[in-house]
């Protein structure tokens, strides 16, 4: 089984979430492919810069999520893939999505609408510790 390694990020801006509207509808987080030489960090931010616009900043490690699939060319051939998801925060709400990849829309999603927008479970969770994160950061200031 082919591993792939992956990072991206749960981008913030005010109360609002970034999400990636692909071509066939699916809201989705920003997130790709570690390239050599660069940490989990790096690539997370790089990603959401590349797929939306947004230039972030790095509030917090949030954790890691694993799944496989099935590469599209080879039912025979699985890929284990682990991403690496980063809480950011962005100062603005200027995106430019990355056509190219097949994203038609990037918009921050107001949090409470979030969860129920974004198409995978995997991701849904992630942003539901994002945001458990986000009420903690609210009651400190």
């Amino acid at each position: 089984m082919r591993e792939e390694i992956s990072a991206g990020g749960v981008v913030l801006f005010g109360n609002a979430i970034l999400l990636l509207r692909k071509f066939n509808g699916d809201w989705v987080l920003p997130k790709g492919k570690v390239e050599e030489g660069e940490n989990n960090e790096e690539a997370a931010l790089r990603e959401v810069s590349e797929e939306t616009g947004v230039k972030a900043e790095t509030l917090k490690y949030l954790g890691e999520i694993h799944y496989t699939f099935k590469e599209n060319w080879d039912e025979n051939r699985a890929v284990h893939k682990t991403v690496f998801w980063y809480l950011m925060q962005s100062k603005n709400m200027d995106t430019v999505p990355q056509k190219e990849e097949g994203f038609v829309d990037a918009k921050f999603i107001h949090i409470d609408r979030v969860v129920d927008l974004a198409k995978y479970d995997d991701e849904k969770e992630i942003i539901k510790v994002a945001l458990k994160e986000i009420k903690k950061r609210l009651k400190k200031s």
